[in-house]
């Protein structure tokens, strides 16, 4: 059961990204204010959900959520600046997008670039534990996982349909034989052999979750 807020004063806002482990395409984040009511049974992290689920999650959150943005940076800018910069990039940028401000930052995660002087607080697995950083999850994953539906139509055969541009054994052969794209993080250095460089996002996604 997702705890409904981290405490019962200050309007909190929950952050979190999509796409940190990616080979291609741009890392999304997303920043959601939840009502003191807000409350849907199947909300969790966005891994643990099926894209099905998902759709209908994002649907909900956006019908009843005080306010929430999302926003991304892009390949280019993740190989400037890094991945975990351009990570927090997308989630002040997202901030910067909300209608209304909030006074406490939920961060799923262990590490957070200060956004305007407003308290932050990060927490491991955040998004499997509150319920406003599982919806910006939700939002985040979904907003995504479209954009790379609209990349694939450019380059089907890396499939990103299906694997959204994550490592799976598919997309490191399809860039063996085919060659890296101009959608790809040349930063990560990536070969068709290579094992993730975040096996942390790897495990949790069967291609069924991925899917879309």
């Amino acid at each position: 059961m997702l705890q409904p807020f981290f405490q019962d004063q200050l309007v909190e806002a929950g952050c979190d990204e999509a796409g940190r482990g990616c080979y291609a395409g741009p890392v999304f984040a997303a920043a959601v204010i939840l009502p003191r009511d807000f409350f849907h049974p199947e909300l969790n992290d966005s891994k643990q959900v099926t894209p099905e689920k998902r759709k209908e999650l994002k649907h909900f959150i956006k019908e009843h959520a005080i306010a929430y943005a999302v926003a991304m940076i892009d390949n280019d800018e993740i190989d400037q600046i890094n991945i975990l910069r351009a990570s927090f990039k997308a989630m002040h940028l997202a901030l910067d997008k909300l209608r209304k401000r909030p006074s406490l930052l939920l961060i799923d995660g262990n590490r957070f670039t200060p956004y305007r002087k407003l308290k932050h607080q990060c927490i491991i697995q955040g998004d499997a534990t509150y319920a406003s950083i599982a919806a910006a999850s939700i939002l985040a994953k979904t907003h995504r996982d479209s954009y790379m539906r609209q990349l694939h139509k450019e380059f089907p055969h890396y499939n990103w349909r299906q694997n959204k541009g994550y490592g799976t054994e598919e997309h490191r052969f399809a860039i063996e034989k085919h060659g890296l794209c101009k959608y790809h993080r040349r930063s990560f250095n990536i070969n068709s052999h290579q094992v993730s460089m975040f096996e942390d996002d790897l495990p949790n996604l069967s291609e069924d979750q991925l899917a879309s």
